[in-house]
């Protein structure tokens, strides 16, 4: 199974932020998630992959080619979808398919057509009209028209209903059967991510603060939550996080089946990609 994308110590500056030797991996045939909270550095991450911006530092390698700033190398097999729309506001939708008709080789109009009569996007409205989920739902249309090998996308299920989003999803998962293609998606909706990436990549501040498997992380991680005596018991070595509160205690523990050996008499419960993310970022609270 090759890589699709290859990122290894990446850096981007910015000021009071930056992007800190960031690695990821992106095999053919898979999802990777890739989350943190807003300014972590998810986005400036995907405009590198795209070679939208210049480096500081780091490589950046898509279908095993080096990414530079402004290189338009393999843009004719990535479908891209960023959190704000890219078209023109005057625009119609079937205006839209036109002008990419000439932008791709592989455009395929009759996909586009399909797509915009299963979203339900009006044809002779102008895009200015269309709602923030409209013209998501469009560009993921657009990203999907010209049967692209990589699929890169920036948030593209915000602002869809639950029953749209779990259709794409299903596609998605349709689109990677073919292990020549991939799907990069930064998303919020951490749901979303549990029920269609393979692997998760965490953002914090610039930095990676985990990654892996998303089933072997949701599967090692667990959510203790426990009196105040209880916690004090516990070897601190053992756990990401712990919140305090008046009425009880919360703890990430990093391994819940070294844990339950340890301790059999606490209860540890399953986590979500949410719950990780939560105690990650505030570490220890009180």
């Amino acid at each position: 199974m090759a890589n699709i994308i290859e990122v290894q110590g990446l850096c981007k500056y910015y000021g009071d932020f930056h992007l800190d030797h960031v690695d990821l991996t992106l095999p053919g045939g898979t999802i990777l998630g890739l989350i943190g909270e807003n300014g972590a550095g998810k986005t400036t991450t995907i405009k590198a992959i795209l070679g939208l911006i210049h480096r500081d530092g780091g490589s950046v390698k898509v279908f095993g080619r080096e990414v530079t700033a402004g290189d338009p190398a393999c843009r004719e097999d990535i479908g891209v979808v960023l959190d704000e729309s890219t078209f023109h506001d005057p625009l119609r939708a079937p205006q839209v398919g036109k002008i990419l008709a000439g932008t791709y080789r592989n455009w395929d109009s009759t996909l586009f057509d399909a797509y915009l009569e299963r979203f339900q996007l009006p044809r002779d409205k102008k895009i200015k009209e269309f709602s923030k989920g409209m013209k998501m739902k469009l560009s993921i249309a657009a990203a999907l028209a010209h049967h692209p090998r990589l699929l890169i996308l920036d948030e593209a299920t915000a602002g869809l209903d639950p029953v749209v989003r779990n259709e794409l999803l299903d596609d998605f998962l349709t689109f990677i059967q073919d292990e020549d293609h991939a799907i990069l998606l930064s998303s919020h909706i951490t749901s979303d991510l549990e029920k269609a990436a393979d692997y998760v990549t965490y953002l914090h501040r610039g930095r990676v603060a985990l990654q892996g498997a998303k089933d072997e992380l949701l599967d090692n991680y667990g959510r203790l939550v426990c009196t105040r005596s209880d916690l004090a018991a516990v070897d601190s070595a053992l756990l990401e996080g712990t919140r305090v509160g008046q009425f009880g205690c919360e703890a990430l523990v990093k391994d819940r089946q070294a844990f339950h050996r340890r301790y059999p008499g606490l209860t540890v419960d399953p986590v979500t990609l949410e719950d990780i993310m939560v105690f990650t970022v505030r570490g220890d609270e009180t």
